[in-house]
């Protein structure tokens, strides 16, 4: 994990980072580090399960322009088992020549179980931003981890018709690449029909522990669906679910669905949605 670091004093944006560490005491997961710097924070933990920790991470300035720098860095210890999510969608708004940068660096020791259910990202045009999320897998450790992107605000028919995005992700397990995923928009391919075939919201769902019973569920349910276009295959044991439409409501309930019925069957767990979600 990253040290807490000082910023640059001539930083043009806010500078924000948070350290979380998650291991197992007295018979559950306890949230037994957390350091923060800047505006960025967690809630208490929740234990709606009893024994796995739910945590909302907040970000109160409510948006990012260029210039900002986020900073979130996870570790789980042997054993614990830890659901992240947002209360609210990550807003990118228009840079005036400065580059916003988040980067997200989750650990995960052999035998933790690490659920990253983030709300989406929004784009607003003329955005600069370099996202990067990387995660790390030791051992028998067990992953489900949801990314949401969407170019503009489709619901008002805004189109993301200037600026750039740059986001990564990128999987391990015992520093051995599982998947790499880039989504790259330039002003010189902004505007091509062949970018996200020309929707506004891309998703990916990643569940760890999966096996060709557990695709063949997900390919029905999503076939069962018969809208916008989704689709599902297996790296490994490492269950890749897509989707592309334009609507940031369809994609959640898509991937919630998912999960919701495969939980049980790659965590031995029935789903606990967080409470916010429902709000």
């Amino acid at each position: 994990m990253h040290a807490l670091v000082e910023p640059h004093p001539h930083a043009p944006g806010w500078y924000a980072q948070l350290r979380l560490g998650f291991r197992v005491a007295g018979g559950r997961t306890v949230l037994g580090e957390r350091r923060h710097q800047g505006p960025l924070a967690v809630q208490r933990p929740f234990y709606p399960e009893g024994d796995v920790c739910h945590v909302y991470v907040l970000h109160p300035p409510g948006g990012i322009v260029g210039g900002d720098i986020i900073d979130v860095d996870v570790q789980l210890d042997r054993g614990s088992h830890a659901l992240l999510t947002t209360p609210g969608a990550g807003k990118f708004y228009r840079s005036a020549g400065e580059r916003a940068r988040q980067q997200q660096t989750l650990i995960v020791e052999d035998g933790a179980t690490l659920e990253w259910l983030p709300q989406e990202n929004i784009f607003f045009p003329g955005a600069d931003v370099a996202l990067g999320t990387r995660v790390e897998l030791r051992g028998d450790a067990r992953l489900v981890l949801s990314e949401i992107q969407c170019l503009g605000r489709p619901v008002i028919g805004e189109g993301f018709d200037s600026g750039q995005i740059d986001s990564r992700l990128s999987v391990y397990r015992d520093d051995r690449p599982l998947l790499f995923e880039r989504l790259r928009v330039r002003p010189d391919n902004r505007c091509r029909l062949s970018l996200m075939a020309g929707m506004a919201v891309g998703g990916t769902l990643l569940v760890s522990h999966a096996n060709e019973d557990d695709v063949a569920a997900c390919r029905d349910m999503l076939f069962a669906r018969g809208t916008d276009y989704a689709g599902a295959t297996l790296i490994e044991d490492l269950l890749v679910v897509r989707y592309l439409g334009n609507s940031t409501e369809r994609a959640h309930r898509l991937f919630r669905d998912v999960w919701t019925a495969l939980r049980p069957r790659t965590l031995g767990r029935d789903a606990s949605p967080p409470r916010i979600w429902a709000t």
